[in-house]
């Protein structure tokens, strides 16, 4: 008896200290909301062979009144752009849904206290970006294309740029993984994939970097989780500690649905570059 009773306190006091370890983040287990008409959060959650926390949102585009968003320059010479948080993001320009966008420069993060940028510092995405019709950044990185018809494609620019964001690269092309995706290293991973015909935008934040919450994906961990949730073409967006969803919460307020890690900090947000926004008809 006093085994049995050792043992009961002694798991007891793990999954009290697990609690804790694991209060503000997400609870590590599965789950299904429809936040919005026409998109519907789910929570993958996957224990073995390693930890694993998924947050995606997919959005049904015939039920919901969605148009896209990627963030306006703000200067018209040099880095274009201010860095923000994607819950800054959301609120400044009233979208309804966010995830950070492409990688960009200059960036370093050293420690607390030697990092870069701050929010208000001045940044460039790495690869092309547009809005409203406006390109303001160069590159040859894989590009999502929103077009003036609220239309999205990749790869394929259409006549009339209306908005693109680039990523990393692609994920998923046709249905299948892209050939020679990393299947080794873990991070936190952002992804945008399309399904078959358009219908469907898929939007995933891994969590990763937290021991015993989630470790993160691999880049072909995370293009068959894609392919699962019905992607035909897929990009990586940046990663690591930009990686983060956020929604316009009941009281207007952004709440972030995913457990940011800038800084190895759990909970604590980045300022990035671009993102990608998505109003809604409510």
């Amino acid at each position: 008896m006093w085994l049995a009773l050792g043992l009961l306190t002694l798991l007891a006091g793990c999954l009290g200290a697990y609690r804790r370890y694991t209060a503000g983040r997400p609870a590590p287990i599965p789950y299904r909301h429809e936040y919005f008409h026409g998109v519907t959060y789910y929570r993958r959650v996957r224990y073995a062979p390693h930890w694993m926390v998924a947050h995606i949102l997919v959005l049904d585009r015939r039920a919901a009144d969605a148009r896209f968003l990627v963030t306006p320059p703000d200067f018209r010479e040099g880095p274009p752009l201010r860095a923000r948080t994607t819950s800054q993001f959301l609120q400044e320009f009233g979208v309804q849904i966010a995830i950070n966008g492409d990688g960009f420069h200059p960036w370093w993060s050293h420690n607390p206290a030697d990092y870069y940028p701050h929010v208000g510092d001045p940044v460039t995405p790495n690869g092309y970006a547009a809005s409203h019709g406006r390109a303001y950044s160069d590159g040859s990185e894989p590009t999502l294309y929103i077009s003036r018809r609220n239309e999205l494609t990749f790869l394929r620019r259409p006549g009339n740029v209306h908005g693109a964001i680039s990523g990393e690269r692609m994920l998923v092309l046709q249905g299948e993984p892209v050939a020679g995706l990393d299947d080794v290293e873990r991070h936190p991973r952002t992804a945008v994939g399309l399904n078959r015909n358009g219908r469907f935008v898929i939007l995933i934040v891994v969590d990763g970097r937290q021991p015993f919450y989630s470790e993160g994906a691999t880049l072909l961990e995370l293009a068959r989780l894609l392919i699962k949730e019905g992607a035909y073409m897929a990009m990586n967006l940046d990663g690591g500690g930009s990686s983060t969803m956020v929604i316009e919460g009941q009281d207007g307020r952004p709440r972030l649905l995913n457990s940011p890690i800038d800084l190895y900090i759990p909970g604590r947000e980045r300022a990035v570059a671009n993102h990608l926004g998505v109003y809604l008809g409510k």
